[in-house]
């Protein structure tokens, strides 16, 4: 029941609805949905005597993150906004222990039934329990999608207000009361490139930055289930993730997927040199034709991850101003200034949900929990893409996993998804994933 269960969640994932528990409030459903899987693993590790605590770097990093974290309450100005940000992340966290769980069983009961033996991998070939997690997440990013798509195209034909005003209402319930007014107060759906105005790709996420997070994250595993099951319809879905996560026209995300592209021809590179066939050769040039085109040949997507590097324009600038702002405060606070206090230091007529912050995870992390708080959520994230390596030399199906932590890394040096509904758990059972052991295939 609990692994059925993280299935539906992970199909869930990117449409939560909001439960408006009380006037201000919003909650989304999935803390309520975790919440639900943590109690449900408890009561199951009670009933069968043992806790599966993953004894991993992964997961004494993760703790040291949360209890730093919790720390930094000391020096918070404003300890109700501590407590708020602190609980959401502990909200979220029964996520790794779930999929890290399921995971580990699976191979206890493959082990004990002699299912793996001396020269097997973890049974892959029949799909394990993490294979099936990855697939319905995937599924999950398809769907959302095909209404990402939807939405960027209704624009084209009720225009971009009607489509603004459709948009806030159909949002609505997937945001809650509450927070859907301070998104409407400062939305950044709109991009101007060129003259001309268009809104971005959303769906049901709140801003375009995290959606192209969401997407861009989940667009290896597409790929990689692809290259598995040769099946037409993974293909697809990575085609729809691909062009979706472009119509988002996030930057960091531009550029999170360019690193991305760049460790896998890395990685893979002897395999491309052995294993080329003129029919490669043919379909690589064909795609180094097509990307050259969108960079070379003025278009809103060319213009728009051009305008990444001119340092001059409106928002880049801005964020370079927010970058010296955020490292002034570090430098002042190196143990920070409390767990979603930020904003507090910057601005000390700010209210909660105004969107105060450095613009960078790192800095962010940095200044409110202290500069050692963000190099051990650093070094959680190194230590899990070397892992997904490290599985990816028995299984190259796992390299995905690494891939799609670099994507993460590099568009976290311009947002912050920490405080995503949709990210930090996504990020929480990737990291989860990395832990799993497998044998020789």
């Amino acid at each position: 029941m609990l692994y059925k269960l993280l299935l539906l969640f992970c199909l869930y994932l990117p449409f939560q609805l909001a439960l408006n528990a009380s006037e201000g409030v919003d909650l989304a459903s999935g803390r309520v949905f975790v919440l639900l899987l943590g109690i449900l693993w408890l009561l199951k590790s009670l009933a069968q005597k043992k806790f599966f605590i993953p004894n991993k770097i992964q997961t004494l990093l993760l703790f040291s993150f949360l209890f730093l974290s919790a720390f930094s309450l000391v020096f918070a100005q404003n300890t109700d906004w501590a407590y708020r940000k602190l609980l959401f992340l502990l909200s979220f966290i029964p996520i790794y222990f779930v999929v890290a769980s399921i995971c580990h069983s699976e191979r206890s009961e493959a082990e004990s039934r002699n299912l793996i033996r001396s020269l097997d991998s973890l049974p892959l070939t029949r799909d394990g329990r993490d294979v099936k997690i990855i697939k319905f997440l995937v599924y999950g990013a398809g769907l959302v999608s095909l209404v990402g798509l939807f939405q960027f195209a209704l624009q084209f034909f009720i225009g971009i207000n009607g489509t603004f005003s459709l948009w806030q209402k159909v949002i609505t319930p997937f945001l809650g009361n509450s927070f859907s007014q301070s998104v409407f107060q400062n939305p950044s759906w709109l991009v101007e490139i060129s003259g001309n105005t268009y809104m971005r790709a959303i769906a049901f996420f709140p801003d375009p930055h995290m959606f192209s997070f969401y997407l861009g994250m989940l667009l290896p595993f597409a790929i990689a289930l692809f290259w598995k099951n040769k099946s037409n319809l993974y293909l697809i879905i990575s085609a729809l993730i691909l062009i979706t996560d472009i119509f988002t026209f996030s930057r960091g995300g531009y550029l999170g997927l360019l690193a991305g592209l760049i460790f896998t021809l890395f990685i893979f590179k002897k395999e491309l040199v052995r294993r080329f066939s003129l029919k490669k050769f043919v379909i690589t040039n064909i795609f180094i034709l097509i990307i050259a085109a969108i960079i070379m040949f003025p278009n809103p997507i060319s213009q728009r991850l051009a305008s990444s590097f001119d340092v001059s324009e409106g928002s880049n600038s801005g964020r370079l101003e927010t970058w010296k702002q955020s490292l002034e405060v570090i430098k002042n606070n190196p143990l920070g200034v409390g767990i979603g206090n930020y904003a507090l230091k910057i601005k000390p007529s700010a209210n909660y949900r105004e969107p105060i912050y450095s613009h960078n995870l790192y800095l962010d992390i940095a200044a409110e929990t202290g500069i050692l708080n963000a190099l051990i959520f650093i070094w959680l994230i190194i230590v899990s893409i070397l892992s997904f390596i490290r599985l990816g030399k028995n299984n190259k199906f796992y390299l995905a996993g690494a891939i799609s932590l670099i994507i993460f890394s590099v568009h976290s040096i311009f947002e912050t998804p920490l405080y995503s509904i949709h990210v930090l758990p996504l990020l929480l059972a990737i990291i989860a994933l990395s832990i799993i052991k497998i044998k020789n295939e």
